[in-house]
């Protein structure tokens, strides 16, 4: 029979292995640009949807269409980690031309 403390000493190592070895993900949103990352990527349904937790800001995100793409720690860790970026502002609308009139002939 195995002692208690080998059988402890067996859940911690297996606790600590499966750790180390967790999946890391970026998440785009193709309609917005917006980026998120995550360690857990959900399907909902056959609609092809996804659902997950977002990093960063903690909320539970539920995309319909998604771009996924598994990364290192290291990179989960930068992207999650930084200052959300600003989206790019709307370009201005150019100013309506103002016609001419046209010239006298006198």
């Amino acid at each position: 029979m195995i002692s208690r403390k080998k059988w402890l000493g067996a859940i911690v190592l297996t606790t600590i292995l499966a750790g180390c070895f967790g999946s890391y993900y970026s998440v785009r949103d193709p309609a917005s640009g917006a980026q998120y990352y995550t360690t857990d990527v959900d399907k909902t349904g056959i609609t092809g949807a996804i659902k997950f937790k977002d990093a960063k800001s903690g909320s539970q995100v539920t995309l319909q269409s998604s771009e996924v793409k598994e990364i290192s720690k290291d990179e989960y860790t930068k992207g999650s980690t930084a200052p959300a970026s600003k989206p790019a502002p709307a370009a201005a609308a150019a100013p309506a031309a103002i016609p001419t009139p046209p010239a006298s002939t006198q």
